[in-house]
């Protein structure tokens, strides 16, 4: 019993994780289609090339779905071969960590592709975010109890099950700045830093600058904090300790990955990013996109209800002490919320679209800061710590519930593929041509169904005529009629009625609209 008592965190700790993990599973399994980046993940980590229509024999030929599958598998013979992930890397805009991590998760499952790998790799990061999502919260809230409840709640919110079905660098960020932040907190009141804080601090600052560049901007407050004040403090050593940290950290990364520079200077994701930052426009924009995605994705939706509850409390302490006293008594708070607004703001401005992955690094963080101040709120009308707790738990399960109650899908599921790709891999995998337009390039959002067609055939718009359209029939059965994609910029009507007269084919059915592209049956 003893022994019960004194691991019962750990025990409930490892509850939580298995909860979270049989959500995710759950899930998982309903996961129908990959975004395009995730098509990018699963050809860095091998193919010979960035994009599969680098390749010389991509246009104007017919090709099996074996040739798609081999950019979003490893073969047997590539098991081992490591290489092309750092190659890949340096000519991408993305230091390699994640995809080494991935690299290694696909080599369990060979030849074939599965979405499994990825997902569970995410799995694995998120469990290792929910620990330090209570660690972090037992020292915000100075109770294991809320410690519990909120790193539960955070690993179910929508964000963080959108970040396990994507396979992108983004849980492992968000991991990152946990780990850092934490680390941050344990130092906060140290009087002397000593080397094995140091050492520690610096590992994980390495690891992350080798993650995500973003992860950058959440260091440099971090940095900026701690320097004012030990300046301010006059603790000179600590300043001196703290920055050689840094600094070898910073020497570290780079000497692993030199090309972090070239990406985050020059690479045209770097430089449209400060670009950004001229565009008020697109500032507030921004802004405004990124709140509504934290109303939605972090906390369910709920976000609207809860503003109007603090101002509630506000209004009634108003009227009743003629007063507004909110006090965050822990100073761990400000040192954990002013990174996360900046890092939120800049990334706001600067990412390049408005989509929930872009913030899941400190999701959170938001999160374990929103219920903070939930807390802090519901304790200014009562004094009675039980029900102040019960209170705060009944909203996080309300907040979790939500989206269930709501029918919300999960994005990176894309359960609203799932009919296309079951329709070209059974009834409907028929010959299939693509009307290229090459100057709207995003044959990425829909590598995962040629990789169930059994025969297709990728044309440039331009070359489009009866005279084309009639070679590249004239030895395939069309009986039962073709599918035909075409991409942006592109007369749609026009090209299928010059199909319709090169194949004898008269009916058109519009089938599905993708990401990119819209998808038709001919017949």
């Amino acid at each position: 019993m003893e022994k019960l008592k004194k691991h019962k965190t750990k025990l409930l700790l490892a509850l939580i994780i298995l909860i979270q993990v049989v959500v995710y599973v759950v899930i998982g399994m309903q996961k129908s289609y990959i975004h395009i980046d995730e098509g990018y993940s699963l050809g860095l980590i091998h193919y010979d090339k960035l994009d599969i229509s680098g390749n010389e024999d991509f246009y104007n030929k017919w090709h099996t779905k074996d040739y798609y599958n081999d950019y979003l598998t490893i073969s047997k013979e590539e098991a081992w071969d490591f290489k092309p992930v750092y190659e890949n890397q340096k000519n991408d805009v993305h230091p390699p960590l994640y995809y080494f991590l991935l690299r290694i998760a696909e080599s369990f499952h060979l030849e074939e592709f599965s979405k499994w790998p990825g997902i569970i790799l995410n799995i694995i990061i998120l469990a290792l975010s929910t620990i330090m999502v209570y660690k972090i919260g037992k020292k915000l809230f100075k109770s294991e109890n809320y410690a519990l409840v909120v790193a539960l709640a955070g690993g179910l919110i929508l964000s963080s099950i959108e970040s396990v079905m994507l396979m992108r660098m983004y849980a492992l960020n968000a991991l990152n700045i946990l780990v850092v932040s934490y680390l941050h907190m344990k130092l906060w009141n140290q009087e002397k830093l000593d080397i094995k804080s140091l050492v520690v601090l610096g590992i994980f600052v390495v690891l992350g600058s080798l993650t995500h560049y973003y992860y950058l901007v959440f260091l440099f407050f971090l940095y900026a904090i701690f320097m004012i004040r030990y300046l301010v403090r006059k603790n000179y050593k600590n300043a001196i300790r703290y920055t050689i940290c840094m600094v070898i950290s910073a020497i570290v990364s780079l000497a692993i990955f030199p090309y972090s520079f070239v990406h985050i200077f020059m690479g045209y994701r770097g430089q449209g990013a400060f670009s950004n930052l001229e565009q008020l426009e697109v500032m507030w924009k921004g802004l405004g996109g990124y709140i509504g995605l934290v109303q939605l994705d972090v906390f369910n939706g709920l976000l609207v209800f809860l503003l109007i509850f603090f101002l509630g409390v506000m209004l009634y302490r108003l009227v009743k002490d003629r007063k507004i006293t909110f006090r965050l008594e822990n100073s761990l708070v400000w040192l954990i919320a002013i990174p996360t607004i900046f890092y939120f703001i800049i990334i706001a401005i600067v990412s390049p679209y408005i989509e929930i992955r872009y913030i899941m690094p400190i999701c959170p963080l938001i999160f374990l800061l929103g219920i903070y101040l939930l807390k802090t709120v519901i304790a200014s009308i009562t004094k009675n710590e039980l029900r102040v707790f019960i209170c705060t738990a009944t909203i996080l399960v309300i907040i979790v519930l939500t989206p269930l109650m709501t029918g919300r899908n999960i994005t990176y599921v894309y359960p609203d593929l799932a009919d296309i790709v079951q329709k070209l891999e059974g009834e409907y995998n028929l010959p299939t041509i693509y009307l290229f337009n090459t100057e709207q390039n995003r044959f990425m959002d829909d590598i995962y169904l040629f990789s169930k067609i059994d025969e297709s055939y990728i044309l440039d718009a331009k070359q489009v005529s009866i005279q084309k359209f009639k070679e590249i029939f004239e030895e395939k059965d069309i009986s039962k009629g073709i599918i035909v994609f075409i991409n942006g910029g592109q007369e749609n009507d026009e090209e299928l009625e010059v199909l319709k007269q090169a194949t004898n084919l008269s009916q058109v059915e519009y089938m599905k609209r993708m990401n990119a592209c819209d998808v038709y049956y001919l017949h």
